[in-house]
């Protein structure tokens, strides 16, 4: 018998997501013009750290993507966890289907209910676009056969405290984007364990296992807008603070619709982003067509070499760190957000506010991480490190009396 029960009914009429997603503007569409029928699927080998592993970019950025991430010790860590990750996104789903209700709604949201219960952020759901499924894997450049109808997307914040004492291109950087992947791929696992349980096939999609190209499938969830800083998709409570993982299934549920939170305009406007950018990737010109796509431009070339090449730290989020909304869910913070969604001139104001109140600079005093780097197996304080005076001070000497030559230039 289906569970069709005055608990069901009950649980459904209880609020749902952490965030005010309620309020958000839906619509049919994603504001980004997508021409359907001319976006063509994509080889994941063509990503900028799988170009810069092939050497496409040069042998400095093809030595240095293998340890940019690893060569600091929590992202090195996070990194270990999130390659655990990568053997259990798939299986045999039960032979027989659970008694479940037959309402798409209420499916959509127990499974939502489920993935906030193993601590999701943001979780959206769509029928998933073909054309958001690779062509190759950047693994092994085998064909992707999937032909599931729906995807669920799982969002996790990269913690508003940390980034705040960040310089968004240090340490801690890529430490901040695999707590992320580590964290939303073994909800997205252990959330298509649960589903191949009910009996529907189910596969998890993370870092260093995706079959999916995740932007367009956060497009049609509603979970945010296509912004300036590249193919990223901005959520309106999280900003761009985010990593995200995807669960496609054939379980029947009820997608959300697209949002409209002005984004469009408001990255038309602000460019802070642009002006930002270590590494200068970032446009501030118009939008371009690419791909069926209508969006801004990002030199990929470019972001790689600072990502992968960044001699002073792992990685890096400055994009993410400056963006007006990368801001902590406060009250104050929200009536801005407020502003910014449902008042056009306001946007006009954001980016003079913003930089009026100091958002996008490192605030030390929440910095937690020790600056450490991992050369040849031993871990030094890095050159040009915020902690040489504190190491200094604590053990007394030079900490890089024993560094490679080059190392010592570098200071």
């Amino acid at each position: 018998m289906p569970i069709v029960t005055s608990y069901m009914r009950a649980f459904n009429s209880k609020k749902l997501d952490p965030y005010p997603v309620e309020v958000l503007k839906r619509v049919d569409r994603p504001t980004t013009k997508i021409l359907d029928d001319q976006v063509r699927r994509v080889d994941e080998r063509e990503s900028g750290f799988n170009r810069a592993r092939r050497g496409d970019f040069g042998p400095n950025l093809q030595r240095e993507v293998a340890r940019f991430v690893p060569k600091f010790p929590i992202s090195g860590a996070l990194s270990f966890m999130s390659a655990a990750e990568v053997d259990i996104v798939d299986g045999i789903p039960a032979g027989t289907k659970a008694p479940l209700p037959d309402d798409p709604v209420a499916m959509s949201r127990h499974i939502k209910e489920l993935a906030y219960f193993l601590r999701s952020d943001v979780v959206g759901i769509c029928r998933l676009p073909p054309y958001a499924v690779y062509t190759n894997t950047f693994a092994d450049g085998k064909p992707v056969e999937l032909d599931h109808k729906y995807a669920i997307a799982i969002l996790i914040d990269q913690d508003w405290k940390t980034i705040r004492g960040s310089s968004g291109h240090d340490w801690i950087s890529a430490s901040q984007s695999f707590i992320s992947y580590s964290t939303s791929g073994f909800i997205a696992c252990a959330l298509a364990d649960y589903i191949r349980r009910l009996g529907y096939p189910a596969r998890a999609h993370h870092a260093r296992n995706y079959q999916v190209v995740v932007p367009p499938i956060l497009l049609w969830a509603g979970l945010g807008e296509v912004c300036r800083i590249g193919d990223i998709v901005l959520n309106p409570f999280l900003g761009p603070r985010f990593k995200a993982a995807i669960v496609t299934t054939d379980l029947p549920m009820e997608p959300d619709k697209p949002i409209d939170f002005g984004l469009q305009d408001f990255c038309n406007k602000c460019k802070k982003c642009a002006r930002e950018c270590p590494s200068n990737s970032i446009s501030s010109d118009d939008k371009v067509m690419h791909n069926g796509y209508e969006t801004w431009p990002n030199n990929v070339e470019k972001c790689t070499a600072m990502r992968v090449g960044n001699k002073h730290g792992s990685s890096c989020g400055t994009c993410i760190k400056v963006c007006p909304w990368n801001k902590p869910f406060t009250p104050f913070h929200r009536l801005m957000m407020w502003t910014m969604r449902t008042i056009p001139i306001m946007r006009n104001f954001a980016i003079w506010g913003d930089d009026l109140m100091g958002y996008g600079k490192p605030e030390l005093k929440y910095k937690w991480w020790f600056d450490l780097e991992d050369v040849d197996g031993q871990l030094r304080v890095p050159p040009k490190s915020q902690d040489v005076d504190f190491y200094e001070a604590q053990k007394g000497g030079d900490p890089h009396a024993d560094a490679p030559e080059e190392r010592k230039e570098e200071r």
